[in-house]
């Protein structure tokens, strides 16, 4: 079971949260200790009594996810938040628990109110974390639930597995030698054999390999090599008698190629996906943008309607306010129709000239909402270019050379030089011994040593 905590305030907002009907199901399973019998009373609750000390972080929030293929019950969960509760230091504090079921998949969340009414002080949450994660071994053990790798050593992941998030967490963090040195000592305490601390490391992100001096060492993606004796605390004899010897162990430069082959593999994974994601959040924009378009058009043709009724209207009230017969010919000698005339043609002013503003408002948002949208656009185009380039920058840092065969030729000249001397000298020390084998016509002797394959 994972556990997620963490301190906070804003009662309101987490009583929201829980509460939200995204769920397919929410239940409150208990309020404990509060006077208010629903969530925000109660949240609020532990505001108010906080305001009598200096803690702003008056609760602790605890998300209880167990495995996804585990069958979970009320009462299963009810006690692995009775344990966190014991083991955080929270007996007896107010508390609500909040039952979830999402997806078909069902969880819980705890919150407890960190001011102890008593003494009027905050219980103090050091090293929550770390027990909290204890108390997850524990109950993936008691479980028999498949237990995740990351909680050998949280942060011994494999480079492999990284998303790009993580990829670029990791790249600003860089390395740190204590925690690298406790996952090569995990690894070395789950192996019992060459090949399983070799899988274990590779797991990891490292290659095991022959060191330049006769030593097992562990190699990244950047080529760096980290002897294998000096993180576990023996020596180099001990490590390579329990490995059963290191001649069928890649050179450092053969580990360093194949470590980050993994990792530039992943990258390069990454940037197609990189890519992919952007053409399809494009092509979504883009039916976006069509369909906006459409949109403002019809409600366009819908404003220009509107707009040519009410001008009708406003016509055919004009019309019906001159009087015809007699009563029209009164109005005409005494200059009153005139009048009327003006006053109809100031008020079909008037509408046209709200039907203009009308449109010119209507057209101004239709701009600005296509604007935005094109931004929006250009901002995801934008970003995941730069995302790419980031990863094509990594790609080739980290791609390792190709082998150098006149280096190779160099080193084989030199351990067949070294051979000949070796013979050479041994001829020295015992010569009748040398000259009984040459006249024996050993194949193996020759006057100027042994024969060597070229």
């Amino acid at each position: 079971m994972i556990f997620v905590g963490n301190q906070r305030g804003g009662a309101r907002d987490l009583a929201r949260h829980l509460m939200k009907p995204e769920n397919e199901r929410v239940e409150i399973h208990e309020i404990r200790g509060f006077v208010a019998r629903d969530l925000e009373g109660a949240f609020i609750e532990s505001q108010a009594i906080s305001k009598a000390t200096r803690c702003k972080q008056h609760l602790y929030s605890l998300s209880l996810n167990p495995p996804k293929e585990a069958h979970v019950t009320p009462e299963l969960l009810l006690d692995a938040a009775d344990r966190a509760e014991e083991t955080l230091g929270l007996s007896n504090q107010p508390r609500a628990i909040v039952f979830h079921t999402k997806h078909g998949r069902m969880h819980a969340h705890a919150v407890w109110c960190r001011i102890d009414g008593e003494n009027m002080r905050a219980v103090q949450m050091s090293f929550d974390r770390p027990k909290l994660q204890n108390l997850s071994r524990e109950l993936y053990r008691e479980h028999g639930w498949t237990m995740p790798r990351g909680f050998i050593r949280h942060e011994a992941r494999n480079p492999r597995n990284y998303t790009l998030a993580e990829w670029q967490q990791a790249k600003r963090a860089g390395r740190d030698p204590a925690k690298l040195k406790g996952m090569i000592q995990d690894c070395w305490l789950i192996s019992d054999s060459k090949q399983s601390f070799a899988a274990a490391l590779k797991e990891n992100g490292f290659i095991l390999a022959k060191g330049d001096n006769r030593g097992a060492v562990a190699v990244d993606h950047t080529g760096e090599a980290f002897p294998v004796g000096r993180a576990v605390g023996i020596k180099s004899k001990a490590v390579k008698d329990r490995l059963g010897g290191l001649n069928k162990l890649p050179s450092r430069e053969e580990a360093h190629r194949t470590a980050a082959t993994l990792v530039t593999d992943r990258l390069e994974e990454l940037r197609q996906d990189q890519r992919r994601i952007a053409r399809e959040r494009l092509e979504t924009f883009a039916k976006q943008r069509r369909a906006a378009i459409e949109s403002q058009r019809k409600e366009a043709e819908r404003q220009k309607q509107k707009q040519a009724q009410r001008v009708e209207a406003e016509k055919q009230t004009a019309q019906a306010r001159i009087r015809t017969g007699w009563r029209g010919l009164l109005d005409k000698v005494t200059g009153k129709q005139k009048r009327i005339e003006a006053e109809n043609r100031e008020r079909l002013a008037e509408t046209m000239a709200r039907a203009q503003t009308e449109r010119d408002n209507l057209a101004t948002a239709q701009e600005i909402a296509r604007k935005r949208m094109m931004t929006s656009a250009t901002d995801v185009k934008a970003q995941h270019q730069k995302n790419v380039r980031e990863i094509s920058k990594d790609i080739t840092r980290l791609k390792p050379p190709a082998p150098d065969p006149a280096k190779n030729t160099e080193r084989k000249k030199y351990v067949e030089e070294q051979k000949r001397e070796a013979f050479k000298a041994e001829r020295r020390r015992t010569p009748t011994a040398h000259r009984q084998k040459r006249r024996s016509n050993d194949p193996e002797y020759s006057r100027d040593g042994p024969k060597l394959e070229r």
